[in-house]
C-alpha cells in the first residue's frame, strides 16, 4: 500500500505562526523588509479576532492622542476607502473606538499579504517543533493529511496561545497571580434588524442603564447622546435589566452587562456578551465545551433582548463567528517583561517598539464582573518583551508577549498587537538577513524603520489630538 504520510520539508527566512492581528503585523512587516516570509494559520482566512465583529480599540489614548499608527493605520485607511470603517472616535470607556466591517477586513488582509509578498499556508495546524540545544530549528504543521516541516532563520509565535513556544519548551505564565484565573472567552454573533434610534430613545428615558458597577470606573460623557451622535460606537450597559432578568431566571449569560458593536452597515450589530466561566483555552476538551455552551446561549439571549429591550423587537440572527474569541491563555516569558507599575506610570523606554494605551480591562474568569482601570497615557512595549528568554530564534507577537497579567488586560487589544507585530517583523527580517540572533539586532535601527512607516513610539512622534 502506498505510504501517503511522507513529510514535506521547506525553508524560509521568517516563519510566522498565527494569522491574527499580531501575526498579520509581523508577517507583512517582515516581507516588506524583503525577507522571505511564510504565514501559517489554521483557518481558511486571515485576521483572527479582527474578523468576528469586534472593534479596534484604543488607537487613541485617554487624552485623545493617536498613539498607534503605522501598519494598523494603513489597514484602517483601506477599510475607510471601502466603506468598512468610520475612522477613530474618542470614547469615555474605551479611549477610542474604530468599528469595522469584519468581512471587508478579511479582504483587506488578503490584499495586503499579496501586496507585500507574504506566502500563506492556510488550513494548517501546528503539531510539533524540533529544538536542539535550546535552539528552535523547525516547526511541523499538518493539513489535509500531509505534514510539512518548516525550517526558518527566525520564528514568530503569534498563535495567541503561545502554542509554538509551549511545544518548544519555553517558560510561560497563565492567569492572574492571585488565583490563576484566565479571562473568559466569548462567541461573537451578529444581529440584523436592530433599530438603533428606538434603542437610543430607550436609553435617554433610562440613563441608569448606562451606569456601571464600582469595578468599572469610566470618564464622564458616556451617555445616550454620545452614543447617538455617531455610528462609530460600542455600547456597554443594561446592567439593571440584566440584573432583574437574572433574578427572574430569564438571563442566559454569565455577565452583568450587554455589549454590542455598531457595525458599518445599517441595522447590524455584533454582540460580545457570552461568557464561559472557569475555562482553559489551552485544552481541546475545554474548547469543545466552550463552543457548545456558547452556541446554546445565543437563541435564549436573542429572545431575552427581543422581549425586554426596545429596538431589539425585530432583531434576527445574521451570523455566528467561526471560532470562540479567546481572551487569555499563556503569556510567554521574554528577555524583558512589561509590568503593571510601568504601564500605570506611562514608562516609555528607549527600546520601545510599540505603545499601549488601552484601559486595563480584566473580565472575571469565575463571575459576571469586569474590572476596568483607566491609564492616563501610553506606555512602551519593548523589543525584549517579544523575544523568548530561553528558546533561541523564537520571537513573540500578539497577546502572548511577555507582560504581567494586569498589563495583559491592556496589551491584548488588536491595534496594539498589530503594532507590536510590525516591530517584531522588522526585527525578525533584520536578524534573518544579517544572520544574527533576534536579540542582537540593533533596536534603534528597528525604531528608525518603524518611524519611516509612520509608527508612533513616543509622545513626541506626532501624537495628534483628534
Amino acid at each position: 500500500m502506498e505510504n501517503r504520510a511522507e513529510r514535506q520539508v521547506i525553508k524560509t527566512q521568517v516563519l510566522v505562526l498565527g494569522g491574527g492581528a499580531g501575526g498579520i503585523g509581523a508577517a507583512i512587516s517582515a516581507a516588506r523588509e524583503g525577507a522571505e516570509t511564510i504565514l501559517v494559520d489554521r483557518q481558511g482566512f486571515l485576521g483572527g479576532n479582527m474578523t468576528i465583529g469586534l472593534p479596534l480599540l484604543a488607537f487613541l489614548d485617554a487624552q485623545g492622542r493617536q498613539v498607534t499608527r503605522g501598519l494598523p493605520q494603513e489597514i484602517v485607511d483601506r477599510l475607510i476607502e471601502l466603506g468598512g470603517a468610520f475612522g477613530h472616535r474618542e470614547c469615555p470607556l474605551h479611549n477610542s473606538t474604530t468599528v469595522i466591517d469584519p468581512n471587508l477586513m478579511k479582504i483587506v488582509i488578503f490584499e495586503k499579504i499579496k501586496q507585500y509578498g507574504v506566502r500563506p499556508l492556510l488550513h494548517c495546524e501546528i503539531v510539533g517543533t524540533t529544538v536542539e540545544n535550546g535552539e528552535l530549528k523547525s516547526v511541523i504543521v499538518k493539513g489535509k493529511g500531509k505534514e510539512i516541516e518548516i525550517f526558518a532563520d527566525v520564528f514568530v509565535d503569534a498563535t495567541g496561545d503561545g502554542d509554538v513556544a509551549y511545544l518548544a519548551g519555553a517558560e510561560y505564565e497563565k492567569g492572574q497571580y492571585a488565583n490563576g484565573e484566565t479571562q473568559p472567552p466569548t462567541l461573537m454573533f451578529t444581529l440584523g434588524g436592530f433599530k438603533l434610534e428606538k434603542f437610543m430613545d430607550f436609553l435617554e428615558e433610562h440613563p441608569e442603564e448606562l451606569k456601571h458597577g464600582s469595578s468599572m470606573k469610566i470618564r464622564p460623557g458616556y451617555t445616550a447622546q454620545f452614543l447617538r451622535a455617531s455610528e462609530n460606537h460600542v455600547f456597554v450597559g443594561l446592567k439593571n435589566t440584566v440584573s432583574k432578568l437574572r433574578k427572574e431566571g430569564k438571563c442566559p449569560i454569565e455577565r452583568d452587562t450587554i455589549i454590542y458593536i455598531n457595525l458599518p452597515k445599517e441595522g447590524y450589530i455584533a454582540l460580545n456578551c457570552i461568557r464561559i466561566l472557569n475555562f482553559d483555552g489551552t485544552k481541546i476538551e475545554e474548547l469543545s465545551r466552550g463552543e457548545i455552551e456558547s452556541y446554546l446561549q445565543i437563541l435564549p439571549l436573542i429572545n431575552m433582548l427581543k422581549e425586554n429591550v426596545p429596538g431589539f423587537e425585530n432583531a434576527y440572527l445574521s451570523s455566528i463567528a467561526p471560532f470562540l474569541g479567546i481572551r487569555e491563555t499563556r503569556r510567554i516569558l521574554g528577555k524583558q517583561m512589561i509590568r503593571e507599575e510601568a504601564a500605570v506610570h506611562g514608562v516609555i523606554p528607549e527600546d520601545t517598539i510599540a505603545l499601549g494605551s488601552y484601559i486595563i480591562d480584566i473580565h472575571s474568569g469565575s463571575g459576571d464582573s469586569t474590572m476596568i482601570k483607566s491609564l492616563a497615557g501610553p506606555y512602551g512595549i519593548t523589543y525584549g518583551a517579544t523575544i523568548s528568554k530561553d528558546v533561541k530564534r523564537l520571537m513573540l507577537s500578539g497577546r502572548c508577549i511577555s507582560v504581567d497579567p494586569v498589563v495583559f488586560g491592556s496589551s491584548r487589544v488588536m491595534p496594539t498587537c498589530m503594532a507590536v507585530g510590525e516591530g517584531v517583523g522588522i526585527g525578525a527580517a533584520m536578524a534573518a538577513q544579517q544572520n544574527i540572533a533576534p536579540e542582537d539586532v540593533d533596536v534603534q535601527a528597528i525604531r528608525q524603520k518603524l518611524r519611516q512607516y509612520g509608527a508612533i513610539l513616543s509622545l513626541e512622534d506626532g501624537c495628534v489630538v483628534r
